[in-house]
This record gives structure tokens, C-alpha cells and sequence, in this order.
């Protein structure tokens, strides 16, 4: 193919030369990102490789468009590569939308079997009705049924996208991975309508649009990257090191049952150098796996929620006793200053201890 292509070059005019650049040009960069995303990033993540799968994809859909619009004999086992590519890219393209818009960090399974169904049936049409011996089985079946299916997929996405473009409307702020998501979203429905434009032969010439326009999209995201601060926040996961773990609700109850019973049974919140990992080791699980299920399922963290357990008992005390300091209550209850005590209580309870003290304590 590469010896054809590079005949096919040396016969064209200038004008044709730089129109066949700049639509390869999109395909060299589209494989090489998607190389970077798949196997080159420092962090790994679901939608960084579901983003690098759309990428290959359209770069083959588009290196097959660039080739036969230059070269109407290019072999039709070509032809039936790049439309086999076209094949994936709606449903790759919502699973990418849909990973970062619920942050799903592992792919599910139904993901996997509903990609593996897409890649049987084009193969059974490939291999039973080869687009070599089979053009117009493929011109009136196989490429409408590509087309519907990723115009399809390409409607569940921006039906799923819309609460995003709402926040742009009402002027809320976007988080960058939204914005990439948006605007991956938004490129592939422009390709996916030019490429409908070319076959409806609605404008002479349409066909290379796509390639044109995938190029662009190429350098729009390159672009992005390089003006951002920090790559690894790209996608919605980057920042959050529990993401792998899926958290089970019954598991996380049970789990918060266990972690109030410790602390009430063992007053742990007591010892004034408590750490995370020392609560964790009482109730069996990982210090990570403990700051997760604070800050998603309590939503506080680990200083907040001892500081809660050691102001309630240190209420307790001050409502039960007036012949201890409250200096003292605060070094009982587990704090190792009286200034951290007082402060930590007024923002806890909104006022001092020595005017809750008075306020709970009866007139003798």
C-alpha cells in the first residue's frame, strides 16, 4: 500500500500535494497520540485508553477517506479496513463520555462484551461478504448499518453530554476534563456529519472534509495539552488514588459500623498522636481504603471526624463535672494543647467551653 500511495503522491499537482498533507497529516499525529495515550502516559487510565482507541480509529476511518479520495482503484480490502474502524468509534466515543461523566475507572464488563459483539458482527460481514466481491452488498447494507449505528451511539452521547453543555449556558464553571469531553464529544459529531454530507453527495468534493477536519481536531488537542499546567488532571480520575477500588454500599456500612464501634468502645480518639493507619488496623482495612469511605461516604476527614468524637465526650465531661479544669477535659479527650482544644471546640460547637459549660450546668 505504501509503494501505491507513494506513486499516487509523485502524480499529483501542487494543490493536490498540500490537500493530500494536511489530510495524512491528521492520521500520522492521530496514531502517534493515540500511541502516547496507550502505552507512554505516566498515569493509566480508563478514559485515557478509551480516548487513544477513538483516536486509532478514526485515524485508520480517515487514513482509508484521505487515500481513496486521491486514489478512486485503491484495493477494496482497504476500503473494508477503514469502514470496520468506522464501526467502533460511536461506541467507543459514549464510552469515553460516559467513564468520565460517572468516573468509572475500571472497564465494566458489559463494555467488553458489547465491544467484542460490534467486532463479530463486522467480521461475519466481512468474511461472508467480502467488500472485494461484495460492493454492493457493502454500498447498500453494510455501510448504512455503519453509519446508523454510529450515528446512534452518537445521539446517546449527546443526550448523556447535555447536563454539561447546561453548565456552559448557565455559566457555571467547567472542570477541564468536562471541557475535553465536550469537546471530543463535539469534534466526532462534526466528523461523523461530514462523512454523512460525502455519502448523501449532498457537496461535490465533501469526501476529504472529514480528513481536513480531523487534523484540526489532532492539533486542538495537542494544543490543550501543551497549555495545560498539569497533564495528569486530564481526565476526572487523575487526582483521586482510590479510584481502582470499587466501593460496595453493604461493604461501606458494615465498614462505618465497625469504625463507630471501635471508637466508642476503645475511646481510640482519645491517644493524641492517632493516625489514620492506627484506626484502619482496628477495624481491618487499608488507611487508603479508610480516607476514601470518610471523604465519599461520611464526607469528612480524618481530623475533622476524631475531633467530632473528642468534643462530644469532652461536652459529656463538661456538663457532668465542675471539679476538673477545662484544660484538662481538652488533654483527656485526646487533644495535646489548650489552644487547639478551644478552637476546635468553637468550631465544632460555635461557642467556648466555658460558655457551654455554663450554659449546661444547673444554678445551685
Amino acid at each position: 500500500m505504501v509503494s501505491s500511495v507513494y506513486a499516487m503522491y509523485i502524480s499529483m499537482n501542487f494543490s493536490d500535494k498540500a490537500l493530500f498533507f494536511f489530510s495524512c497529516l491528521g492520521v500520522f499525529n492521530g496514531l502517534i497520540l493515540s500511541l502516547y495515550l496507550f502505552f507512554l502516559r505516566t498515569k493509566k487510565h480508563l478514559s485515557g485508553h478509551l480516548l487513544a482507541a477513538i483516536l486509532l480509529m478514526i485515524s485508520i476511518r480517515v487514513g482509508k477517506s484521505a487515500a481513496y479520495f486521491f486514489d478512486y482503484n485503491l484495493p477494496k480490502n482497504y476500503l473494508q479496513i477503514g469502514l470496520t474502524a468506522c464501526f467502533f468509534i460511536g461506541p467507543l466515543v459514549y464510552m469515553f463520555a460516559k467513564a468520565e461523566m460517572m468516573q468509572i475507572r475500571k472497564m465494566p464488563r458489559s463494555w467488553v462484551i458489547q465491544l467484542f459483539f460490534w467486532l463479530l458482527v463486522i467480521m461475519l460481514i466481512g468474511l461472508t461478504y467480502p467488500y472485494q466481491y461484495h460492493p454492493q452488498f457493502w454500498g447498500k447494507y453494510t455501510i448504512p448499518l455503519i453509519y446508523l449505528q454510529w450515528g446512534v451511539f452518537m445521539g446517546f452521547t449527546i443526550f448523556l453530554i447535555s447536563s454539561l453543555a447546561g453548565k456552559i449556558v448557565k455559566g457555571e464553571s467547567v472542570k477541564s476534563s468536562e471541557k475535553l469531553v465536550l469537546a471530543i464529544c463535539g469534534a466526532v459529531t462534526i466528523l461523523f456529519l461530514f462523512y454523512v454530507w460525502a455519502i448523501l453527495n449532498i457537496t461535490k468534493g465533501s469526501y476529504i472534509f472529514g480528513a481536513l477536519w480531523f487534523s484540526v481536531i489532532i492539533y486542538l488537542i495537542i494544543l490543550f495539552l501543551i497549555n495545560r499546567k498539569k497533564t495528569n488532571d486530564l481526565f476526572s480520575g487523575a487526582n483521586n488514588k482510590f479510584a481502582d477500588r470499587k466501593t460496595d454500599l453493604k461493604e461501606v456500612e458494615q465498614i462505618i459500623e465497625r469504625l463507630q464501634k471501635a471508637m466508642t468502645d476503645k475511646s481510640l480518639f482519645k491517644n493524641p498522636d492517632l493516625k489514620i493507619n492506627d484506626v484502619a488496623r482496628e477495624i481491618n482495612i487499608s488507611g487508603h481504603y479508610l480516607s476514601r469511605i470518610l471523604n465519599q461516604n461520611i464526607e469528612k476527614n480524618f481530623t475533622l471526624f476524631v475531633n467530632e468524637y473528642r468534643i462530644n465526650e469532652a461536652c459529656t465531661m463538661l456538663s457532668q463535672t465542675t471539679n476538673i479544669t477545662i484544660e484538662a477535659i481538652g488533654d483527656e479527650v485526646g487533644f495535646n494543647s489548650k489552644s487547639t482544644f478551644f478552637a476546635t471546640f468553637k468550631k465544632i460547637k460555635g461557642t467556648t467551653p466555658s460558655v457551654y459549660q455554663q450554659s449546661v450546668t444547673p444554678d445551685l
